[in-house]
């Protein structure tokens, strides 16, 4: 089964889909593996259970609506799906929510709608924000990078912790949170936001080593492997330039405005570029053909309103990322940005043209 990904009728994408998806698999492969060097081998679980309840999900809605299964099991979007929901969950997050969240990702936000081609959001950032919003606590629990983790843990502790919640040696998840002088862990977003509600200016708050490289422990290289990743899928025009450039470029432009204005409140560009998931999705999820704009202008507008609203969010907002509800409200504005930048039809004059 193929699948055209451009503006009617002007230009055409002529790689299969089941082509385009294994190509976006295999693109995150460099993040995945950075990923689980510092987060630990719990991703590599959560990726194996993602992957497959999607697979299971996808084929049994299938076989309920009385469609063929293996040609859309083929096409590789429920993998793909599978995989931007798995890496977005902490490593060490219990077993139920990656198949809570898989669950509503596929049979909710993508085949309710009527399967590929068909979903208004990405069902990967959707289902992430419903498990955000219903379940914050477990979803906000990472784990501190390798560097800094007091106990240092093992695959096997990894399924341990996932379906137990306590390390094969007995440590609990909330333990495992730790750094080596005992303290509780977050994100760097997470820090420096509570930071700067206690008064804090952002240059007191970043000389934690939780901050190490500018970006955060382990946070900027997942960032820099998936920026290799997204590069990979341009040289093989999988995803076209610019909705991630757009998108970037905005973050990195109103960071920048902020950080000039008040440096003691705002982070610099470079951490917000290189932390949280940023390059995962500009690159990955952003460009998700069905739920993205399919204009050229459009997707130049649809990247930078994404860029300006995860600036917003991570500065204003009640999340400490916010690239996956910042996809959502972008989703949500690609029928009217879609209607206002699609090209003319040869020949026809716009309105009130002469």
């Amino acid at each position: 089964m193929s699948f055209r990904i451009a503006s009617s009728p002007h230009q055409h994408m002529q790689k299969k889909t089941s082509s385009l998806m294994r190509w976006v698999a295999a693109a995150a492969l460099p993040g995945i593996a950075v990923q689980a060097w510092f987060f630990g081998y719990g991703v590599l679980v959560q990726l194996v259970l993602a992957i497959v309840t999607a697979l299971a999900a996808e084929a049994a809605v299938l076989w309920l609506r009385h469609k063929a299964i293996k040609g859309r099991l083929n096409d590789y979007s429920a993998l793909v799906t599978a995989v931007l929901l798995a890496v977005a969950i902490p490593s060490y997050a219990p077993w139920w929510l990656v198949v809570t969240g898989t669950l509503f990702a596929i049979v909710v936000v993508k085949q309710l709608y009527g399967g590929l081609g068909h979903n208004l959001f990405n069902p990967a950032m959707a289902a992430y924000v419903m498990l955000l919003v219903s379940f914050p606590q477990p979803m906000t629990s990472w784990l501190p990078a390798t560097p800094l983790q007091a106990t240092a843990l093992t695959p096997a502790d990894a399924v341990c912790t996932i379906f137990t919640n306590y390390s094969c040696a007995g440590y609990s998840t909330s333990q495992l949170r730790q750094d080596a002088d005992g303290l509780s862990m977050a994100t760097p977003l997470d820090t420096l936001r509570t930071d700067l509600s206690k008064g804090l200016t952002t240059t007191e708050s970043q000389k934690k080593p939780v901050f190490a490289y500018g970006a955060g422990e382990g946070w900027f290289w997942v960032n820099l492997a998936y920026l290799v990743g997204g590069l990979l899928l341009l040289q093989q025009k999988v995803i076209q330039w610019r909705i991630p450039v757009a998108m970037l470029g905005s973050l990195f432009g109103c960071s920048l405005i902020a950080w000039l204005i008040s440096p003691d409140t705002h982070a610099t560009p470079l951490f917000q570029l290189f932390s949280g998931a940023t390059m995962l999705g500009a690159f990955f999820i952003a460009t998700d053909p069905v739920s993205a704009s399919t204009t050229e202008k459009g997707r130049l507008l649809f990247g930078a309103l994404l860029g300006f609203l995860v600036f917003v969010i991570r500065s204003f907002g009640g999340y400490p990322d916010g690239v996956a509800f910042a996809v959502m409200l972008a989703n949500m504005t690609v029928p009217l940005i879609d209607y206002y930048t699609r090209p003319r039809t040869y020949g026809h004059q716009a309105k009130g043209g002469h």
